[in-house]
């Protein structure tokens, strides 16, 4: 779906963070561990990118848009994610509506690297997010949803990894699966009064980007639209 950009009033902030899995080169967040502060980190500034992969079970990995369904035909599988400013704007960075960035006018906080519909990048895709800007973000939700094929996560050995331009890597893994649900929420980055926290999702969304923004309450209108 493409959606038709209204400004809202502001939504809630979420609980206080917990700590993650801290190690000295990367950080994985898990059930038991699912938060980690960005600031206390040191990791705020500079561009951080957002990389989503996908493992066949080879040792060689794949990017995130090939073949998930084990011979049964390929899917588009398309990294993006729902944002939300300290002014109250709010929207979705995706290829859907080719929406590749955010703001629209200016250099963008938001930015998605292209979209690869084959799967023939090694590299998957990649959104990259201006850590710099920190205090004009509100929240970012980064998910995944399919634009075509059959969901089949389970198989899909999914891994999601944040390289901010300082400090450790942050991974969230996708560990569980709903072959039901064609979204995935993967982790939402909040600023809580200064300080950037990601928390993991791995939520599983039965439904377009509608239900997303439903159940995150991010309070837009949606209309269909393509690529």
């Amino acid at each position: 779906m493409a959606i038709d950009y209204t400004k809202r009033p502001a939504q809630g902030q979420g609980a206080a963070p917990q700590g993650g899995g801290v190690s000295l080169s990367k950080v994985t967040l898990t059930k038991s561990a699912p938060s980690v502060s960005l600031t206390k980190q040191g990791a705020t500034g500079g561009q951080m990118r957002v990389n989503l992969q996908w493992s066949s079970g080879q040792p060689q990995k794949k990017g995130l848009f090939s073949r998930l369904t084990g011979g049964s035909g390929a899917i588009d599988l398309d990294l993006a994610c729902l944002w939300e400013f300290a002014d109250g704007s709010k929207g979705v960075v995706q290829a859907l509506g080719n929406a590749f960035q955010a703001p629209y006018h200016g250099a963008p906080i938001i930015r998605l690297d292209g979209d690869d519909r084959s799967g023939a990048s090694a590299d998957g895709e990649n959104m990259f997010i201006d850590l710099s800007r920190v205090n004009e973000i509100r929240r970012i939700l980064v998910f995944a949803y399919i634009y075509e094929g059959v969901p089949n996560w389970a198989s899909a050995d999914g891994v999601v990894t944040l390289y901010p331009a300082a400090g450790p890597q942050i991974e969230v893994r996708l560990d569980e699966s709903d072959p039901s649900a064609p979204t995935c929420a993967i982790a939402m980055l909040e600023n809580r009064g200064g300080e950037l926290v990601v928390q993991r999702e791995v939520r599983y969304i039965r439904g377009g980007q509608a239900d997303l923004d439903r159940a995150y309450g991010w309070g837009m209108r949606w209309t269909p639209g393509r690529k």
